[in-house]
């Protein structure tokens, strides 16, 4: 079993929440890590922070597939193997369905279920060759309890639910491991996705104010990559204690 300091780790989402969290939590645990997201100097200054730790950054769309693939690349070129890697970009504009908000919603399904599938389909020739590999996503309490307001994002958490699930029964004998991440309220910038600026500040101070925060995530995160080969964590829901839903 490789230790954490041998294991590549690839984040995709990786300039800021959780993503950002991760990564800096792998790179003060010695993780070789390949960064990617749209804002470079996001990624730029997470690698500034950390120059003793091997860190490579590539801008990426998750939802342009050619533009995930050269993360890949990337990764196969300065590390020639990939142990893990993280689909963590992921938006939230809740609206009621009545408002009939369709350019979000395809934003949506392009970034939180193709994306997570892009992913998925960029690395999975190099893992099933290996004959190894851990794939995680970020899914949320969202993929499997629906609320108001939250129709279409529920729907996508729960196609993430539904394909990481399909991932792990088709490609188990490969030994490559599927986990997904389904956090409660986390004090993130998702809320500035959503269009209604006061239905998300009231999100937001919710969040600070009984949220966990991306370093807990974070935690978990780490938690499931170093797990033994023999052992795949599925899923791990993490709510804030107080949290109802």
């Amino acid at each position: 079993m490789r230790t954490l300091k041998e294991k590549v780790i690839i984040i995709m989402g990786a300039s800021s929440g959780i993503g950002e969290a991760t990564a800096r939590l792998l790179a003060e645990r010695g993780a070789k890590l390949v960064i990617a997201a749209r804002r470079e100097e996001r990624l730029k200054a997470i690698k500034e922070s950390y120059p003793q730790a091997e860190i490579y950054y590539q801008v990426a769309d998750v939802t342009k597939y050619d533009e995930v693939q050269q993360v890949i690349d990337l990764a196969m070129e300065k590390f020639g193997r990939i142990d893990v890697l993280y689909n963590n970009a992921g938006i939230m504009p809740l609206a009621p369905l009545s408002e009939g908000r369709r350019d979000e919603w395809q934003a949506m399904l392009n970034i939180n279920v193709m994306g997570v599938l892009n992913g998925i389909s960029a690395v999975l020739p190099v893992m099933i060759q290996q004959k190894s590999g851990h794939i995680i996503a970020t899914d949320s309490v969202a993929g499997h309890v629906v609320y108001p307001d939250s129709a279409v994002y529920c729907g996508t958490k729960y196609a993430v639910r539904a394909i990481m699930e399909g991932l792990r029964q088709e490609h188990r004998e490969d030994l490559i491991k599927s986990t997904i991440i389904s956090p409660g309220a986390v004090a993130t910038e998702l809320y500035t996705t959503i269009s209604d600026k006061e239905v998300a500040e009231a999100l937001h101070q919710s969040q600070m104010e009984s949220g966990l925060t991306s370093e807990d995530i974070a935690e978990a995160v780490v938690f499931a990559i170093d797990t033994p080969e023999r052992m795949s964590v599925s899923n791990m829901i993490i709510r804030p204690t107080t949290q109802s839903v």
